[in-house]
């Protein structure tokens, strides 16, 4: 099993930054794929960085050039920094963990542990 906890949310004014952060404990091994997902109210979750074990990211086009995911391994902590944020972007947004198989992909399915969530609330 693998625990998921994230922090750093909150509300911020549009344009402004936030880092999340996303500590993991547990079986940590095989650890295949990290990410960060979001879900604004009445819309399907949606992917928004991921990063595999050899440190290879991407993230979504619509925060592409404002967001930039990384990852502490020794410590075991994912993180999200996002800049210049839009009132679009206010959304819950959870870390997530694939263990084993062969892909990094930005699939909600393919993910198979997941933390509880955290609020980020942009305003205009």
């Amino acid at each position: 099993q693998v625990q998921l906890a994230e922090s750093g949310g909150g509300s911020v004014q549009a344009g402004g930054s936030l880092r999340l952060s996303c500590t993991t404990s547990g079986d940590t091994a095989r650890r295949k794929c990290m990410g960060w997902f979001r879900q604004a109210p009445g819309k399907a979750r949606e992917a928004v960085a991921i990063v595999d074990s050899e440190g290879s990211a991407s993230v979504a086009e619509s925060v592409k050039g404002r967001f930039a995911i990384s990852q502490d391994n020794a410590k075991n902590i994912l993180y999200l920094q996002m800049d210049s944020l839009r009132p679009e972007d206010t959304a819950i947004y959870y870390c997530a963990v694939r263990r084993g198989g062969p892909f990094c992909i930005p699939d909600v399915d393919y993910f198979n542990y997941w933390g509880q969530g955290t609020q980020v609330t942009v305003s205009s």
